[in-house]
């Protein structure tokens, strides 16, 4: 059903943006705007060069960063136990190259030109979101953390004005920073603490609420639910906005396309019923659908974040530091 057509007026803080401050030229800042300074110059290679870079980049760090390849290595096994000890390192060096091409292509992102950005992304089953869209319907995007997620946000934000949430980073600056170059085609971040509620203002001014459920979930409400079949502290507000904002489900997943060819945003069919009235029916379901975007593509899933590290009652840390290679 077609939604009221009535204008609603855009929440004030829609151009509430951190302002400059002088402690950010602080020494502590200095390597903040070293990197800045590389996603910069980054922006203005050519796209071959920065997947280049973008490997050795992954190479290294995959060497260097002993914790991360811990994490990584830990999240893969327990999400793909069928696999042998080859397969589970393969995927796992594979990640870290992922990793550094879309790090590097965070400049293209923030700072390439909407010409740039429209000739390294293509679509896929963009019927599904042009026809929600095109019926007046309020959409929720279902856009998990791969490594392209920047890429992605920075594309459909060009194309329509949006909304998404976001964990505030605990540097200040890195969050000035990276809330100013999402703004640049309107897209309004809102930290995960404020809540709802503006949320579903923005929503209800027609911005697609650009939505990414799977981290851990901190002090929000969360149920424990299976994702790859290991109880997992799943966040529980789609249910919820989807429910208030009288709005559709469309999972969309970003891929790195190989040979340096850019990016493909894929959008799947709209989720029918959903939400079902049955809360841990419906975060089932939402895992459910992220398992299958992550099975399509593996080593492009963000392994390097602690997906499992809040735990049932009593249950042993998944992290804790193991003798491996």
């Amino acid at each position: 059903m077609k939604q009221d057509s009535q204008p609603t007026p855009e929440p004030r803080q829609s151009s509430a943006l951190p302002p400059f401050q002088a402690r950010f030229l602080a020494p502590r800042y200095w390597g903040v705007w070293l990197a800045m300074g590389v996603l910069r110059l980054c922006s203005l290679l050519p796209y071959p060069m920065v997947v280049m870079l973008g490997s050795g980049v992954g190479g290294l760090y995959y060497a260097l960063s002993a914790k991360r390849r811990r994490i990584a290595r830990t999240n893969i096994a327990l999400c793909f136990p069928e696999w042998s000890a080859q397969e589970r390192q393969v995927c796992l060096r594979r990640h870290f190259h992922h990793w550094g091409r879309a790090s590097l292509s965070v400049g293209i992102a923030w700072w390439g030109s909407p010409a740039r950005l429209k000739r390294l992304v293509r679509f896929r089953g963009r019927e599904h979101y042009d026809q929600a869209l095109a019926q007046g319907r309020r959409v929720m995007l279902l856009a998990p953390h791969f490594v392209g997620l920047e890429m992605a946000g920075a594309l459909l934000s060009m194309e329509r004005h949006m909304v998404s949430m976001y964990k505030g980073p605990k540097n200040a600056l890195f969050d000035w920073a990276m809330r100013r170059a999402r703004a640049r085609f309107d897209l309004i971040m809102i930290e995960r603490s404020t809540g709802i509620r503006s949320i579903l203002r923005f929503m209800q001014t027609g911005r697609p609420f650009y939505y990414l459920p799977d981290q851990d979930p901190g002090e929000a409400s969360f149920e424990f639910v299976p994702f790859f079949g290991v109880p997992t502290a799943t966040i529980t507000a789609m249910s919820r906005i989807a429910d208030m904002a009288k709005a559709v489900v469309i999972p969309c997943f970003i891929r790195q396309l190989p040979a340096g060819q850019g990016y493909e945003i894929s959008f799947k069919p709209v989720m029918e019923g959903f939400p079902s009235g049955d809360l841990m029916h419906d975060v089932t379901r939402m895992n459910a659908e992220i398992e299958k975007g992550v099975r399509e593509m593996p080593e492009q899933y963000m392994w390097t974040y602690k997906r499992f590290k809040t735990r049932p009652e009593n249950a042993q840390c998944l992290y804790a530091r193991r003798k491996t290679p």
